[in-house]
C-alpha cells in the first residue's frame, strides 16, 4: 500500500470484491453485550488490517497510521477525496451511509468505472478498504445522522490527499 504506483491490493480470502479494483468488503463482527453491543473494527487476523501481513501486535512496523471518526449530518454528503499516498478502510458503526467510489487511476483495470455500496447497522456492518488513487464520497441515509470511522494506513497528510465538488463532471456520479 502507498504511492499511485503500486500494485492493485489483492482481495483476501473472506472479503468480497467490488467492481472497483482493489475496493473491497469484509464483514465485521457484532458481539451482543449487557448495555450494548460491541462492534469489532481492526483487530489480529483480519485480512484487511492495514499492516497487511497481520504481524503481532507490538511490531513497530504496524501500519494503523490514524482512526478518526466522521460524522455526517442527515441528509448531507461530504466528498468527493482521493488520496495519492493512503489506503482508507472505513466502516460505519451508527447510522448507515452510502458511499459511492469511482477509478480514475489511468493503469488500472477498472479505470472509469465506479461503485456505490451502503454500510451500516443493523444490514451491513461491514469493513471497506478504499484503495489509493480511488475517488470517493459518502453521504447518510434514513435521513439521520452517521458516523463513519476510518482507520487509515498513514496519519494525516493535508498534502497528499485531492478534493473535487460533488458536481465534478469529472466524475460520472449523481448523488440525486
Amino acid at each position: 500500500m502507498g504511492a499511485l504506483t503500486d500494485a492493485i491490493p489483492a482481495v483476501p480470502e473472506g472479503c468480497t470484491p467490488l467492481p472497483v479494483a482493489g475496493a473491497c468488503l469484509q464483514p465485521l463482527a457484532v458481539r451482543e453485550a449487557a448495555g450494548g453491543p460491541v462492534l469489532h473494527f481492526l483487530r489480529p487476523g483480519n485480512p484487511l488490517r492495514p499492516d497487511a501481513i497481520n504481524g503481532p501486535c507490538d511490531d513497530p512496523a504496524l501500519r494503523v497510521g490514524e482512526v478518526y471518526f466522521s460524522e455526517v449530518a442527515a441528509d448531507t454528503v461530504k466528498g468527493w477525496k482521493c488520496h495519492t499516498r493512503q489506503t482508507q478502510f472505513f466502516a460505519v458503526p451508527a447510522g448507515r451511509m452510502r458511499l459511492a467510489l469511482y477509478d480514475a487511476r489511468p493503469d488500472s483495470p477498472t479505470h472509469g468505472v465506479g461503485c456505490r455500496v451502503t454500510l451500516g447497522r443493523p444490514d451491513n456492518y461491514a469493513l471497506l478498504r478504499v484503495p489509493v488513487g480511488v475517488w470517493y464520497a459518502f453521504g447518510s441515509l434514513d435521513h439521520a445522522p452517521a458516523l463513519l470511522c476510518n482507520g487509515a494506513d498513514i496519519p494525516h497528510d493535508p498534502e497528499e490527499g485531492r478534493r473535487l465538488p460533488l458536481d465534478s463532471p469529472e466524475i460520472p456520479y449523481s448523488w440525486e
